[in-house]
């Protein structure tokens, strides 16, 4: 089975009738519901339902797969919001990657590394969680299933000092690509997002030039949470997109949507497993289809 096919497995019943018009007020309710509980969130929602309503006025659109068909448009849209692509376009660049604890940063930058190296590009992992226990190991493990080296230091090491090691190694390896993993924070505690802050100073001291995505790792079982989480880490790293991690279970994920919306924000890439191959370029037009 696909990934998309799988994906499509996890989501919510159907409302749709087979003959729904603009005056159908408990579909647009149904519909509206069922988008909030997809975790789409409240604003996101309504102003979803509004502007189909308001489509298939004008556009006289009715029937189940028309309206389907107009939903997903919507919905696509509002998740088209920026560059879907990495930008690695010099050497070596640089991806650091952040988020909560327990969100897949870890396995997301082993999986991450293995499509690069698959694609050609000599990739180097820093190991910048210094804190948890065993968070280099594990990277370790990633890093020799996906053919990469590592940079690493000891447990409790300053994670500047590891990133400054990492970036001195790139650039004598000419690596074309840097993976730097993140001591998982609250992103409600200065103290922690002051030292990400850090990072980003020494990524620009060290490479000023280099091409840098800061990407935030939320689990899709988070919520609305995932909102307050990307706002915050927004305001202090500057992200430029969203790896959105855990869409193996009952998880909708429709938070990334009211993301979107709001920080302007894309997905990059979305996590279904936990195998190596399972993290797939995000596509907005097949989420929106295996959501609805």
């Amino acid at each position: 089975m696909g990934f998309w096919q799988k994906l499509k497995k996890i989501y919510f019943g159907d409302v749709f009738g087979s003959a729904i018009s603009e005056a159908d007020e408990a579909f647009f309710d149904d519909l509206e519901e069922m988008l909030i509980l997809a975790d789409v969130g409240l604003t996101t929602a309504t102003e979803a339902v509004k502007e189909l309503r308001q489509r298939m006025i004008e556009d006289k659109i009715s029937g189940q797969e028309p309206v389907k068909a107009c939903l997903r448009e919507i919905l696509a849209e509002k998740l088209n919001v920026g560059d879907q692509s990495l930008n690695l376009s010099t050497r070596p660049s640089v991806i650091l990657v952040i988020g909560v604890n327990g969100v897949g940063k870890t396995t997301s930058i082993g999986k991450l590394a293995n499509s690069l190296r698959r694609k050609g590009k000599k990739v180097l992992l820093c190991a910048g969680d210094t804190f948890r226990a065993a968070a280099a190991d594990q990277l370790e493990i990633w890093a020799n299933r996906a053919r990469c080296e590592l940079v690493r230091q000891h447990e409790g090491a300053d994670p500047g000092a590891v990133l400054f090691d990492a970036l001195q190694a790139a650039k004598a390896r000419r690596a074309d690509v840097v993976i730097c993993d993140t001591a998982g924070r609250l992103h409600n505690k200065a103290h922690l997002m002051a030292e990400l802050a850090k990072l980003r100073r020494i990524i620009d001291r060290e490479l000023p030039d280099a091409a840098l995505e800061t990407l935030l790792v939320l689990d899709a079982t988070t919520g609305q949470n995932g909102l307050i989480q990307a706002k915050q880490f927004q305001e202090t790293c500057g992200c430029t997109g969203i790896i959105l991690t855990k869409l193996d279970g009952t998880a909708k994920g429709g938070i990334v949507i009211a993301i979107a919306q709001e920080l302007q924000l894309p997905v990059k890439f979305v996590g279904l497993g936990e195998g190596i191959d399972d993290l797939q370029p995000f596509d907005a037009k097949d989420y929106v289809g295996a959501l609805i």
